[in-house]
């Protein structure tokens, strides 16, 4: 089986030069041999939801380098990819999670892994952290409604918690589950959806090594609004399939229903690959916008298949009519 490769543009491309000191700090105090009891110290720190450039607290274990890169994209803007989200656990509205997930608590936090497993364990965030090294990748993320985000994601492959599952071989789907607390989550107080959120891969799928379980961005902890602590990111699919918040994994050998397949299964495909060639009812999937270019004369741009990842993930859906498995 042929190596992927993934470019890996210098960080001062791409990166906030707050960011970058923060990093360079953080560099400074491995060399000390400071890097546990800093790590101990970001696992107790709450990710404030609106602290300006600046003041963001530093996420540790990132490098100094872009290991994982595959897009040369200029990334979106920290402030338009925080402040424009969908989390409907605060609200329908796309400033709503920057406005009110600010009562979301993030410690302490564990993921409970459940189902077709050798055995049954829960994770807390500490050693979630640790249980491999972090990457800084660069992925486009698309969102059905035709807009579009490069951000600087902070995490390490989905792959090493799965392994440390030992899924027995009778599972054949993982089920990520988000939290859905009223007292913390206005929106769930609603019926707008079925809660908790839930969305569902393919094992092999959640294998690959893009699939990115994301505790940062920008190389900074991750903000509330944006999923805090930790989310998943599958940046060949359409951004909803990315469930934020993740509190359980559930491996199954049935495919289950997701959230968006109860709500609205001729809209939203369990499969959710971005295709250009598959209009969601209501619009066309043909062209996006990326946040932050709005203006009066952007053009919009092309919908590349798979999101642009065609090489790396395309092999997983040979043979499949992919207008009818969207």
């Amino acid at each position: 089986m042929a190596m992927l490769r993934f470019d890996s543009p210098a960080a001062s491309e791409i990166t906030h030069p707050v960011v970058y000191a923060a990093r360079r700090q953080w560099l400074k105090q491995v060399a000390g041999g400071a890097a546990g009891s800093v790590l101990a110290a970001w696992a107790g720190r709450e990710a404030l939801a609106t602290e300006k450039p600046g003041k963001r607290p530093a996420l540790v274990g990132t490098s100094s380098s872009v290991p994982g890169a595959i897009t040369m994209d200029k990334a979106t803007r920290y402030e338009d990819a925080t402040s424009y989200n969908n989390f409907y656990e605060f609200g329908t509205r796309k400033s709503d999670p920057a406005r009110y997930a600010d009562t979301l608590v993030t410690d302490p936090w564990a993921i409970e892994i459940e189902g077709l497993v050798k055995r049954p364990f829960k994770l807390g965030l500490d050693d979630l952290l640790k249980l491999s090294p972090m990457q800084e990748r660069i992925y486009r993320l698309r969102c059905v409604e035709g807009w579009s985000m490069v951000i600087p994601w902070v995490g390490y492959s989905l792959s090493a918690l799965i392994g440390r599952a030992e899924p027995l071989g009778s599972a054949k789907f993982v089920e990520l589950v988000s939290l859905a607390d009223a007292q913390q989550m206005p929106g769930v107080r609603s019926s707008v959806l079925d809660w908790p959120y839930t969305e569902v891969l393919r094992l092999d799928e959640a294998m690959h090594p893009l699939a990115l379980l994301a505790f940062g961005m920008y190389g900074e902890v991750l903000p509330k609004q944006n999923g805090a602590p930790v989310r998943l990111v599958v940046p060949w699919k359409y951004g909803f399939k990315s469930a934020k918040s993740i509190v359980k994994l559930r491996f199954v050998e049935p495919q289950p229903r997701s959230t968006w397949g109860r709500a609205a299964p001729t809209e939203y495909g369990f499969y959710a690959n971005v295709n250009p060639n598959v209009d969601h009812p209501r619009w066309s999937q043909a062209t996006e916008r990326r946040i932050g270019e709005d203006g009066l004369f952007t053009r919009r741009r092309k919908t590349l298949m798979f999101n642009g990842y065609e090489p790396q993930v395309g092999q997983l859906y040979a043979g499949m009519d992919l207008q009818r498995h969207f």
